[in-house]
């Protein structure tokens, strides 16, 4: 980005969208922080806010560290860039368009290949197991795609894996990776970042070679509840707390991510 379009980035006005941008932004930023990554592929997407036909992803090519705010394009679900520029992944609109598409809830989609939960995607038994804690929150909010299919360069497919999805927040993609769905990008990374540390804390445990702990179902039930009544603080939920203590962070390490 060039010194006036840096300058028209701070001067931008404090809009939905422009919050969704640095939001997408500092998601790409903070997987690169937390080893989620994979080189410049996987796709990390934002439906435009205010808009039911497009969403925001960034140009192929560029790192993950790289992308700022500005950077995106506002990709069509027919694969048209409607503004800004770049190439657009072919498995990125051929997985992210349909979700968003069909699953309103999805207002954030981001897909990963990151390797504890990928690992346990190779597994024939990849399902989290109640084992503990911040596994049990996983429980019932997980679906589980047992068919691999090849790379998703067809609409098809996106579909399929949708309807997978259902109502759910997590979707394991057998012999592939995960993604994660949130009404905001606060709660779908809150839920991705968890997830791995879930899918490596039950990884650990399994490499001990001992037998695992399970927790009694009358406790995962209890557990559940008090997950679904989780209080909010200052009118805030804790995905929410979280999204921001991660952003202050990138706020003082790299804050050319709001640019």
């Amino acid at each position: 980005m060039n010194v006036m379009s840096k300058q028209a980035a701070r001067r931008a006005p404090d809009t939905a969208e422009r919050r969704a941008r640095i939001d997408l932004a500092a998601a790409h930023r903070l997987a690169v922080m937390h080893g989620l990554n994979e080189g410049i592929f996987n796709h990390l997407t934002l439906a435009v806010p205010g808009k039911s036909d497009r969403f925001l992803l960034n140009p192929f090519g560029l790192h993950w560290s790289e992308v700022t705010a500005s950077c995106f394009m506002e990709v069509g679900y027919d694969g048209r860039v409607l503004n800004g520029e770049g190439d657009v992944e072919l498995s990125a609109l051929c997985i992210h368009g349909p979700i968003h598409r069909l699953n309103r809830k999805a207002a954030c989609v981001l897909h990963t290949h990151m390797p504890y939960a990928s690992a346990l995607a190779r597994l024939e038994d990849p399902r989290i197991k109640a084992i503990g804690q911040t596994e049990i929150g996983f429980l019932d909010i997980v679906a589980y795609d047992e068919l691999y299919t090849g790379l998703a360069y067809h609409t098809g497919e996106g579909e399929r894996l949708a309807a997978v999805l259902g109502d759910k927040k997590v979707l394991f993609m057998a012999n592939h990776g995960v993604l994660a769905v949130g009404e905001s990008v606060a709660e779908a990374y809150n839920l991705l970042y968890y997830l791995e540390r879930a899918c490596q804390v039950q990884l650990h445990a399994m490499w001990t070679g001992q037998k695992l702990k399970y927790v009694p179902d009358a406790v995962v039930k209890r557990t559940q509840e008090q997950y679904a009544d989780s209080p909010t603080y200052g009118n805030k939920r804790s995905c929410e707390h979280h999204f921001d203590a991660l952003k202050r962070i990138l706020d003082r390490r790299e804050p050319d991510y709001r640019e």
